[in-house]
């Protein structure tokens, strides 16, 4: 490769996420998840596309698809609030197992008998498309808002479920038959407990030395986080463990420890997340032949229709009957079940197998993933409204920004609260807000100019806060803030959030 060539690499590489970047801003708008855009690129520069790039490398596709899932997981995990999740960690548990099981048996049944594939390849397209997608969930539910147990479920299950169907994709696109099937049944659990096992020690004992490790550099802080969290992977996969649930569940453990400069570490991990989505989606859109997709089109929008309709449901129903958990819920959760990148890059792994009819496989799922993202991204808030778990205010409350930046000395922090167009925080006076003791609104930028507020200072639209919390309350301020960008000046008050 000379001087020249890898100049014109990162023109095509800086353009590409710049244009990556942008359209984050339309996905926002529209509920679409950002992979479709995404694809679209890499389907757009790919050899049928504008600039006829040809690229076939699965064995590359699938090594840089599993780098890039460890670094999604890992963002999601510092990114998911345990207090959140651990009420509903013992459904999404089941959901992701026994759930995903029914699933499986439920699809690959619908891709024989309705499509007409052989048992093998309609197991391994069961399996494939049967699990929800970290990077999907995480990136709809940034602009849903959705009730919490709702989204911990979801979160939770999609961390947890990629385990699982790694073990049964490989085993289905084994070379012959699949000796001993039912051996599968208690090395599934197996490897979750490993990984489950590894994920917490290298969590806990990598929170305990970053927090009495003083290192020279404040951002040395975020890259310790994220190696921590790609040794987790590391170690679970070494141990004949799950690497994904490892990775997915340390990272819990360091984004709900009190780490030293956590914002900045939550940032640096976001940042590295949308670079592994880009760069992912873009490369699977490369892989992908257009004018191959033609012959399996019908076949993708049957077996998705069969998942979405009745797959998915049954298995949130056999799931979570025995947690009582309410129809509604379970309804959105059925309908909610997005598929991602995972599922793709999943399906080169009959290809790097040589699996027969591989191609047709990887076909048919990216064909599924791209129609029925489509059809459920931009209707969840729809659908989350009709059963009463969500309303236009809930959606406008998500574009209340508050960023964070730690007072270390002082120990407590400093937030910073952008009041939207959409948001019910417009029109309540600062008094109003009803802050925990040791939080207080110390400053309130208006037009360009800032003031000190006093209590009865009455907030507006396009207002920016600084309010200082003490370390103690600094969650209870957050949820505060939150909830009267959610419900106005009567959150908490009259079964208001």
């Amino acid at each position: 490769m000379t001087v020249h060539h890898l100049n014109e690499i990162l023109l095509i590489g800086a353009a590409v996420l710049l244009v990556a970047v942008v359209a984050v801003r339309l996905a926002s708008r529209s509920g679409l998840p950002t992979l479709l855009i995404y694809l679209g690129i890499g389907v757009a520069i790919g050899q049928d596309g504008l600039f006829g790039f040809t690229f076939d490398n699965v064995q590359l596709t699938q090594v840089l698809g599993y780098a890039a899932l460890v670094v999604i997981l890992a963002e999601g995990g510092l990114g998911t609030k345990w207090h959140e999740i651990k009420p509903v960690v013992p459904a999404a548990a089941v959901l992701s197992t026994i759930g995903l099981l029914v699933s499986v048996l439920i699809t690959a049944g619908a891709g024989h008998y309705l499509v007409g594939l052989e048992w093998r390849q309609a197991l391994i397209i069961g399996a494939v498309v049967s699990s929800t997608d970290a990077a999907a969930v995480f990136s709809v539910l940034r602009n849903v808002s959705l009730p919490k147990r709702v989204t911990g479920v979801l979160e939770a299950e999609s961390g947890f479920n990629d385990a699982p169907v790694v073990i049964l994709v490989v085993a289905f696109s084994s070379a012959g038959p699949v000796a001993h099937w039912y051996t599968l049944l208690g090395q599934i659990p197996l490897e979750l407990a490993i990984g489950t096992g590894i994920g917490v020690a290298v969590g806990w004992l990598g929170a305990y030395g970053l927090k009495r490790l003083a290192l020279p550099a404040s951002g040395l802080y975020p890259i310790a986080v994220m190696a921590i969290a790609v040794l987790a992977y590391a170690a679970g996969a070494t141990a004949h463990g799950s690497g994904f649930l490892a990775v997915y569940v340390a990272s819990l453990v360091l984004g709900n420890a009190k780490l030293p400069h956590r914002p900045a570490t939550r940032g640096f991990a976001e940042g590295l997340g949308w670079i592994a989505q880009i760069g992912l989606f873009v490369l699977l859109g490369l892989l992908v032949t257009p004018h191959e997709l033609g012959d399996d089109i019908l076949p993708a929008i049957v077996i998705g229709l069969f998942l979405t309709l009745v797959a998915r449901p049954v298995s949130v129903l056999a799931s979570l009957l025995p947690f009582r958990i309410p129809w509604r819920d379970q309804a959105l959760l059925s309908w909610a079940g997005l598929r991602g990148a995972v599922p793709i890059v999943l399906a080169t792994i009959p290809m790097v197998a040589g699996v027969d009819d591989s191609e047709r496989i990887f076909n048919i799922v990216f064909v599924l993933v791209i129609i029925y993202t489509l059809v459920q991204g931009p209707t969840l808030p729809w659908a989350a409204k009709s059963l009463d778990l969500g309303t236009g205010d809930e959606r406008g409350a998500a574009d209340l920004g508050i960023e964070s930046a730690p007072l270390e000395r002082l120990q407590g922090h400093l937030l910073s609260v952008a009041i939207t167009e959409r948001s019910r925080m417009h029109g309540v006076e600062v008094d109003e807000l009803r802050l925990p003791p040791g939080a207080a609104v110390t400053l309130v930028v208006r037009a360009g100019a800032s003031f000190v507020p006093l209590p009865t200072t009455m907030l507006q639209h396009g207002d920016e806060l600084l309010v200082v919390t003490t370390d103690p309350v600094r969650d209870a301020a957050e949820n505060r803030l939150r909830a009267v960008g959610r419900g106005g000046k009567l959150a908490g008050w009259l079964g208001s959030p």
